[in-house]
């Protein structure tokens, strides 16, 4: 119930390969962080705000659709409080302001804006067609509107549900109407901004321009021709983010703090997929870090100007910027890793083992930084439940 609070759940333990001080926060139920395209970490405040089921009243594995609801967690005492009664579609379709004062969710076939100050949601855009409310919603830098994919509804549930992928080839078949919804935050209103012929995913709006965004062709990377878009909400015109190649297979596009977009390249053979067997889910063939080329990560700036190129001959399933771009954390399929970025060449270390399984997209550790790149945020469903994890610089 909506104000409920739990005592503190805070251990800390020392990773076994690395020796470094890892502090487990929670234990209850299964509990996910924002997605790493969005950020947990309340700027201002020693506070995350995450997902959790603990108030269900229902024990269910994080392949068996848990109900996620919206809490936050102080991080000096640890006490987690309840923020919302709603369940919400997906632990990933949670966003927020850098400060949580808005709160932006999907719940059902309805997105809601969450007041954190006063407790009061309002609904923003209710669903009435054929469509799927897809990816997190993204609040633009005025605060005055949100922005949501939407596709149509495959006729096959199959295409919905499962672990490991499943349906992930046969959604980007399936899907011909894809469409960027805005809806105000004052509820007065929605439009649909631009309409494409694919499925479309990943919006973001930029950190600070709130007539620009980032959107993606959502599928196995290997399929898909032209990853990553840039959307201008004035003009209403899509144009492509740093144009690919036949060689090229990119995802995990997100914008930095500085407003570069980060995207990841691994070259032909890869669909951009682990699952919890370490193979890719599409391409079965060619290990999760086997490459024809040399990999690359890319910082675009808002004009389309690649502004840095760097060869990452390592595997991570995702990677996420510190503040200035000198650090990168990534998870590959055993550890967390530090990757610096700040020379000519980028150089790895372990950070700690994450012992996920990969089976359900929840349990992704999706390694995030806080606002001033002392801590990193990620999750794991080692022990048989998705727990969140801090560390510490």
């Amino acid at each position: 119930m909506k104000g409920e609070t739990w005592q503190s759940e805070i251990r800390t333990f020392t990773d076994a390969q690395t020796g470094r001080a890892i502090r487990q926060l929670t234990s209850t139920g299964n509990n996910v962080h924002m997605y790493f395209t969005e950020n947990s970490f309340v700027r201002g405040k020693n506070e995350i705000i995450f997902q959790s089921d603990r108030a269900s009243g229902s024990d269910r594995a994080p392949h068996e659709d848990p109900q996620y609801s919206i809490f936050s967690m102080d991080l000096d005492t640890g006490i987690i409080e309840q923020l919302s009664d709603d369940v919400v579609s997906s632990p990933h379709e949670v966003t927020k302001t850098p400060d949580a004062q808005l709160i932006a969710y999907t719940s059902g076939k309805q997105v809601k804006a969450l007041d954190s100050q006063t407790g009061t949601a309002r609904v923003v855009y209710e669903e009435t067609g054929a469509f799927q409310l897809a990816s997190v919603p993204s609040i633009a830098a005025n605060r005055r509107y949100v922005a949501f994919c939407r596709n149509e509804v495959s006729q096959d549930p199959i295409h919905y549900h499962g672990a490991n992928y499943a349906g992930f080839k046969e959604r980007y078949y399936a899907i011909k109407d894809g469409r960027i919804t805005l809806a105000f935050l004052d509820g007065s209103g929605w439009f649909d901004v631009f309409k494409d012929t694919h499925q479309v995913g990943h919006f973001q709006f930029s950190p600070d321009d709130p007539a620009l965004g980032m959107f993606c062709h959502e599928g196995p990377w290997n399929l898909v021709t032209q990853r990553i878009w840039f959307l201008d909400f004035i003009t209403r015109q899509a144009r492509p983010c740093f144009r690919q190649s036949e060689q090229d297979s990119i995802g995990h596009e997100f914008w930095t703090q500085a407003g570069y977009l980060f995207f990841d390249n691994r070259g032909p053979g890869h669909d951009g997929t682990i699952t919890s067997h370490r193979t890719q889910a599409v391409v079965t063939e060619v290990a999760v870090n086997q490459n024809a080329m040399t990999p690359f990560i890319g910082l675009m700036d808002r004009n389309g100007h690649l502004v840095r190129q760097l060869d990452m001959p390592f595997y991570c399933n995702h990677y996420h910027a510190n503040p200035d771009n000198s650090l990168l954390v990534g998870d590959d399929v055993d550890n967390l890793v530090l990757i610096d970025i700040s020379g000519q060449q980028a150089t790895q270390q372990v950070l700690c083992s994450h012992k996920t399984s990969w089976h359900t997209q929840s349990s992704h550790c999706h390694p995030t930084w806080d606002w001033d790149g002392s801590r990193i945020l990620y999750a794991s469903d080692h022990g048989g439940r998705v727990q969140l994890y801090l560390l510490e610089f």
